[in-house]
């Protein structure tokens, strides 16, 4: 395929179109990202797609929950099946965070750290856990 060629434009503007609608079909996407990462046609453009002669790069917003390599091997094997024997490239521009009402809820009494898993040792010795701490002393 080539963008620029002659006679397919038309045709990779198809597929463009169709990768797009994939990628935002994912559960885990909340939008294709604007920007350089494009398919540009003659009148208009696919945002967040550019679909190139060997390769096709997917630029991306994630949704916060999940780890960003499986949501890029979500969207990465929703577009091979569009795009059968091409690269796929993804790119996450951003991350969007939960509406504070649906975020996650603030824990209950008596289950965050204790007194005593953010104090220092007796000894006053620096905890591995904080290795780069100093003593404080009383």
């Amino acid at each position: 395929m080539n963008p620029a060629g002659t006679g397919e434009t038309h045709e990779v503007g198809r597929l463009a179109d169709r990768i797009a609608e994939a990628v935002a079909g994912c559960p885990d996407v909340a939008a294709l990202a604007g920007g350089p990462v494009a398919t540009y046609l003659a009148g208009r453009s696919v945002a967040g797609v550019a679909v190139r002669e060997k390769e096709v790069e997917v630029a991306l917003v994630a949704r916060y929950g999940r780890p960003l390599g499986e949501i890029a091997a979500d969207v990465r094997t929703a577009v091979e099946a569009l795009a059968p024997g091409l690269t796929v490239n993804i790119r996450v521009e951003d991350i969007t965070l939960p509406d504070p009402g649906t975020g996650p809820s603030k824990p209950e009494p008596g289950t965050g750290p204790s007194k005593k898993d953010i104090t220092r040792p007796a000894s006053g010795e620096v905890s591995p856990e904080r290795s780069g701490d100093a003593p404080v002393s009383p």
